[in-house]
This record gives C-alpha cells, structure tokens and sequence, in this order.
C-alpha cells in the first residue's frame, strides 16, 4: 500500500506537455493486446485523447437556477436522448412515455411495425394523452381521456366525437405531432427538434464499435429507478471516471488498475474509459497466485496462466450457466472489463457481460436527479426474449440492496453516497470553480465543451458559467 501510494502521488515529469502524463505502470493496451481472444474486438485498441485544458469549471453550472433553466431552453428540447428499449414496444399498440422536464414524448410501435414518437400532448385542448413514466401494451388506437378525441397508431386523426361542431378542422393538418425518433443496438431515440441532425451524427463511433457485441440481442434483467441528491451533472460525472475507486471502492484497489484505466474522447458527444479488472494492482508487487486468492479462489492456478485469464475462463462458464448462453468465445476483456461508453447528454453504455450497465440520468429539479441503470443479460439461446424487467422504484436514502438479484449493489451505493457531501460543497465552497484532472478528467470538460456548443447556439451563455 505504501509503495502504491508513494509510485501514484509522485509529481509528473515537468518536461511532459499538459495532459501527456499517465499512470505507472502498464498501460491498459500493454494488457489488453497482451491477451490473444481481444483481438476479435478491434474497438479496444482504439485510443483518443487530446489536452482539452485545465481552467477550473465553475460550480455555478451546477448550482445556479439560470443554469438549470438555460439547460431546459436549450438542451434538452434540441438533444437525442434514448427513451426506451425496443422491448418496451414489441407489438402494434405497445406504448412508453418519456419525460425530461416540461417535455414528453409518447413512443408507440404502429400497425406497419415502425416505431414513431409524438409530442405527448391532446391537439385539441393540450390534454397529455399518457401519463408521466407510464408504458403499456395493445393498444388499437391512442384516445385523449379528456374529450375523447382519438388517432390512429401512425398519428393520423381516427375521429373527434361531436365532429359537427369542428368543422374548421382539416384531417390532414390535425394529426399528432411526431417528432423524430431513430434506434440503435435495441434503444429507442427521441429528439423534440424536427430540424435536428440524424441521430448517426451524435452516436459517433458507437455503431462500429458496438458491431460485435449485440446490445440488441439482450434484454432489461433488472431496472431501477433511483432519486439521487445533486445536479444531474454532478451525479453524472461521477461515474465517468476511475479516479474515485481510491477512496470509494478501496475493496477493488487490489485487484483492479484503476490508475492506469484509459481514457477516449471520440468526438464531441462519444467518449471512454476502459478500466481492465482482475489485473492486481500494477503499482503493486504481486504474484500472480497471489492475485489468484484475492480473486476469491482457492484452487492452484495453472503454471503459465494469469489470474485474470483464469478468472475469465471461471466466469465464462458460470455466467454462461447462469445466461443459458455460450460465451466460450467472449474475448477478456469484453467478459471482465468496466468498459464505459458515454452519450452525450445523459447515458452510458457498458458492452461487458459480467458488467453489464446501461445508465441514464435526468434532472427534477436543480439539485435533485432520477438515475436509472438497467441490466442487459443475453437473451437465452433457443428460447424467447424475457418481457423487460419492472422498474423499482428507489428513494434517495433507499440502499441498492433492496433490489434482487442485483450484483453491484454495494458498489453503487457507495458511489451515490458520495453525492451528498458533494452536493453540499457545491453550494458552500468560496473556491468558485472545481478543478479537473488533465486526463483523468478529461470526459467532463469534454462533456462541458458540447453543452456549451448547445446553450451557445443562442448565445445563452453568460460569461459567470464559463
């Protein structure tokens, strides 16, 4: 322990350019590219950073109601967001409703097959036609429950009772109002702006990187549904970088190279990181038998085989067990690793199978936050895709350990109550800005940097959030 800390809070080489100093220790493609089954998935050997900076960023786009609301304005009304998985809306009729402050969207599957996405909202008086986080199968026809008023499953107008009193009414001009909607890898898109760009713009690299790994071909095994205390923001970046596993998860600081975990900024709305787990700790002197027992084994490892390797072959099998699904050929890293991709705004997405999140983070008020994190297990060979798992619902002191079958429980507990230490500093510092990791970091600011292209489309952003 001593050694680790001493080899991690070493200052940097000052003839390093800003952002040019790592960890030490091998880096992550030393071992993933040390592994022969990860070179079926190329996407692991991508590598993309650049220094973005190191101003501090001000705590007041976390803490200001202007903020918030410049947000609300110009954000979320113009931004792709995912709003449901395909499951959601299996059938002609199926329906899912998503909100995201003042804004809803109702996504229903037609009778031709297409999934679509109308403004939530009654053409006639503004009645919402669903209510807020509701979902629902079967469907013939979507009625307003307010006067009755009724559309088809593709949003042309089915009829309006007391038609004779309407007569200023054209067919064609009253039907309701769609919004664009697009998918990838099983996830449903929404964007309330019609004149938005075409979602494969914002997602990047993700479509050739996920190619392989068939986030389409699982099912949502578990959903919660979680209040957390702080900006939406804040919570956020909480889980977009390593750093933290130091001091919130020391359980892991043995096993895992979390200091050495890489970093990527693809674009302005696609970014990485890629943690390699069951490594030991590289700043560390460990054998590998020695990693082997702190794994949690109690057998002999095989002479010429690392714990990790041995440690994927354990879990290829049991998973596979436990998925009814074969994953002999799942390359190493795609089977152990905490590989995060994340979407601008909101979401991130994980391709593992032993860590297998997907999580989604919207804001209720300035300082209160839902997160949702889903499980995506394999579909079972040979048999059909399971229904999508309820949400459970989790209040703010609420322990993830409520939730059944839900491996990472403790993990995220720990991870969220980080925030309301967090939150409160926030708002009591005298400090006026956080200061960010050049790397480490770098998915945050590079996050900021996009959020401020979309508030300074309207020059919205006063020069105190900058």
């Amino acid at each position: 322990m001593k050694d680790m800390m001493k080899a991690l809070t070493a200052p940097a080489d000052p003839m390093l350019a800003p952002g040019a100093a790592r960890a030490p220790g091998p880096s992550t493609q030393d071992l993933i590219q040390s592994e022969p089954s990860n070179a079926q998935d190329p996407a692991l050997s991508a590598s993309s950073y650049a220094f973005l900076g190191d101003e501090d960023l001000p705590f007041a786009r976390y803490t200001s109601q202007q903020f918030y609301d410049l947000e609300m304005r110009h954000l979320w009304p113009k931004v792709w967001q995912w709003a449901c998985r395909e499951e959601h809306v299996a059938k002609a009729g199926d329906f899912y409703t998503y909100d995201i402050g003042p804004y809803s969207a109702l996504v229903i599957r037609g009778e031709d097959g297409q999934i679509r996405a109308f403004v939530n909202a009654c053409p006639h008086r503004g009645m919402a036609l669903t209510d807020a986080g509701s979902c629902g199968q079967g469907k013939q026809f979507i009625r307003c429950p307010f006067h009755g008023m009724a559309w088809h499953l593709d949003g042309s107008l089915r009829e309006i009772p007391c038609r004779w009193d309407f007569p200023h009414i054209k067919d064609a001009e009253f039907g309701l109002d769609e919004i664009p909607c697009g998918t990838w890898a099983g996830f449903v898109f929404i964007n309330f702006d019609k004149a938005c760009k075409p979602l494969e713009a914002d997602l990047g690299v993700l479509p050739e990187h996920f190619k392989n790994w068939g986030l389409e071909d699982r099912f949502v095994a578990v959903h919660t549904v979680k209040t957390l205390p702080g900006n939406w923001k804040m919570c956020m970046e909480g889980f977009l970088e390593a750093f933290h596993v130091l001091a919130t998860h020391p359980e892991a600081i043995h096993t895992a190279s979390w200091a050495n975990t890489q970093y990527d900024v693809f674009g302005p709305t696609v970014t990485r990181f890629l943690q390699t787990v069951a490594t030991g700790n590289p700043n560390e002197t460990q054998t590998q038998a020695e990693i082997y027992r702190l794994l949690g084994y109690t057998d002999d490892l095989p002479d010429g085989v690392t714990a990790r390797e041995q440690h994927a072959v354990h879990q290829r099998v049991a998973l596979g067990l436990r998925f009814s699904r074969d994953l002999s050929a799942v390359s190493t890293s795609i089977m152990m690793d905490s590989i995060e991709y994340h979407l601008f705004p909101n979401a991130c997405f994980f391709p593992g199978i032993q860590i297998p999140l997907i999580y989604r983070f919207r804001p209720t008020a300035l300082g209160t936050c839902v997160h949702e994190v889903l499980l995506l297990q394999p579909v079972p060979e040979g048999k059909p895709r399971p229904l999508p798992a309820e949400p459970i619902h989790l209040g703010m002191t609420d322990s993830y350990t409520q939730v059944p079958d839900f491996p990472l429980a403790k993990v995220l507990d720990q991870d969220t109550e980080n925030f309301y230490r967090q939150w409160a500093g926030m708002n009591a510092s005298m400090k006026p800005g956080q200061t960010l990791a050049n790397y480490q970091e770098a998915r945050i600011r590079n996050f900021h940097n996009t959020l401020d292209d979309y508030l300074g489309e309207a020059n919205a952003v006063p020069l105190v959030f900058k």
